[in-house]
């Protein structure tokens, strides 16, 4: 469908004809003609990058009142970053109408924004948390709003934004139209659009939790200490990446940037240590592509909306497998082809095999390039940019002095020299370094579990707490590196974790009875492991006695 077929007012195609918007996404395509004809409330799950903001944001501009000056539509998203881009979407696309557009995110100066929303507005974006403070502060009236639209639902759900989400939609009418945009559709997402939604249509572009079509995914299977060689090495194998590499907590960010910017790679780290100004100053600088690789944690890269990215690299595993599909969707935008690869250890063989069945694809085991791989793949890259370059005719006048200069040298001796002027770096570093052997496959289901211990916790969603949470309080109380954790699980008022069981003792030391999130923590191992460990002792006594 072309964008020039669809019933919208003339001033927003000529915004769209603008900004080369020919012809729509599939998202487009099923959800503009829908909501212009429809107030029917509507769920819709599509990948980040296939063009979200315009399938709302369209029908939504179109529909303003113009002469109602209040608030017809509240726009939630989970980031500032997200927030910002949104606003600056339906600025263009409202260019030549007279729509009141604001902007409400934490990070910021309030009054800024108080002032802003003082001279009136037809569309709120905003963050959750934001856009309660100024309904507090009486800043914001949600009572007479038309539609009401969640976007990366599941996003704000997994930063434990459900409480802030349930208390803005107490505050509007009942007659409202409500869109949730989504990349996934756990259950949380469910129970709010039972909660609030209406007999919702739903528009699935992707079978719900399916990653994008058009991304290879990989794994590589290393021991702990070479998976950051294993990094150096898949990053000098793609000479042109474009990648973001996430880690799991920001220790460990920290520690891989920090290591790549040592080793001459141009990258820089997002996580949740920097301040707004030093956050938006790296983020400035990865869209400009002044930096090839971001590394980031999850909870710090999310809204993250950048065009190109090349690969997406899993140092390590997120404990939600949800969450991979967000880490990968940030490639392969807008029909693009990307990578998403995985840096795995044996112990993440199951939860791979757990992502491929939610994804619906086959992750491929693959080994690590070797040296001479990497020096072939950068000498050609070279020669290509070589070839590709343009010249500079002013470099006529200088070439007598540099023919006699050259006279000596026959033509593979001068080709020699010219390619060892940018490339000894490659070929010293790989000389003498020992190929990294991705282990062999084999059943992840036969992982011997014998050695994780589950620990039960007092404290939960109710709490505030997060996956991330869990992981930064072990990091920081456990002083080591390379320590696995396993599954977590956060419910209303407890939470389970898993980890390796040489740890045991240390973390009940080290946990138990500290001040944490607003209570006295309890950690003790969970009964339901205790008495399975029991039964199976129980079950090998009686083995041997037979």
């Amino acid at each position: 469908m072309n964008f020039s077929e669809i019933k919208i007012h003339s001033n927003i195609k000529k915004s769209l004809t603008e900004l080369n918007f020919v012809t729509t996404t599939q998202i487009q395509t099923e959800a503009i003609p829908f909501l212009l004809e429809n107030k029917i409330d509507l769920i819709a799950l599509a990948q980040t990058g296939t063009g979200k903001t315009a399938a709302f944001g369209i029908p939504v501009i179109d529909q303003i009142i113009l002469k109602n000056n209040y608030t017809q539509c509240i726009i939630l998203c989970p980031t500032r970053e997200l927030c910002i881009q949104i606003k600056k979407d339906l600025d263009k696309f409202a260019k030549y109408m007279e729509i009141k557009i604001n902007s409400v995110y934490g990070g910021t100066d309030i009054k800024a924004q108080i002032k802003s929303l003082s001279k009136g507005n037809h569309i709120i974006v905003g963050t959750p948390g934001r856009v309660i403070d100024l309904i507090k502060r009486k800043e914001i009236n949600l009572t007479k709003i038309n539609t009401v639209v969640m976007d990366e639902a599941d996003e704000m759900l997994n930063m434990g934004f459900k409480k802030d989400i349930d208390t803005i939609l107490q505050k509007t009418p009942n007659n409202k139209q409500t869109l949730l945009f989504s990349a996934t559709m756990p259950q949380d997402v469910l129970k709010i659009s039972k909660s609030y939604m209406k007999k919702p249509h739903i528009i699935e572009v992707a079978k719900r939790n399916e990653g994008a079509k058009n991304i290879t995914h990989s794994y590589h299977v290393v021991g702990a200490r070479e998976k950051y060689s294993a990094l150096r090495r898949l990053c000098d194998f793609n000479p042109s990446i474009y990648g973001i590499v996430f880690c799991r907590t920001r220790r460990e960010c920290k520690e891989v940037s920090s290591k790549l910017m040592r080793d001459g790679y141009n990258a820089d780290a997002l996580h949740g240590d920097l301040s707004q100004s030093q956050r938006d100053h790296v983020m400035e600088k990865f869209r400009q592509k002044n930096l090839e690789i971001l590394v980031a944690t999850d909870v710090a890269a999310r809204g993250l909306d950048v065009d190109d990215i090349t690969h997406i690299i899993n140092y390590n595993l997120p404990d939600d497998n949800e969450v991979y599909i967000h880490r990968s969707g940030r490639t392969a935008r807008a029909n693009k082809k990307g990578n998403s690869i995985i840096i795995a250890t044996d112990r993440n063989l199951k939860k791979i095999k757990a992502i491929e069945k939610m994804i619906n694809k086959t992750i491929n085991l693959t080994e690590i390039p070797t040296g001479d791989m990497i020096c072939e793949k950068q000498l050609l890259n070279l020669i290509n940019k070589v070839v590709d370059s343009p010249v500079d005719n002013q470099i006529d006048k200088y070439l007598t002095g540099i023919k006699e200069k050259l006279a000596h040298l026959d033509k593979e001796t001068l080709i020699k020299h010219f390619v060892s002027v940018e490339f000894n770096r490659f070929l010293s570093f790989y000389k003498n370094k020992t190929d990294l052997k991705t282990k062999d496959k084999f059943d992840a289901d036969k992982v011997d579990s014998k050695n994780i211990v589950r620990f039960h916790m007092n404290v939960g969603k109710k709490n505030g707490v997060g996956a991330q949470h869990i992981l930064g309080l072990i990091n920081d109380k456990i002083q080591k590196r390379n320590i696995f954790i396993g599954k977590i699980d956060i419910m209303k008022s407890f939470s389970f974790f898993e980890i390796e069981a040489e740890q045991e003792k240390e973390i009940i030391r080290k946990l138990n009875n500290i001040k944490w999130r607003g209570a006295q923590l309890k950690v003790e191992i969970a009964k339901e492991f205790s008495q399975e460990k029991q039964s199976k002792s129980k079950k090998r006594k009686k083995k041997k006695k037979k």
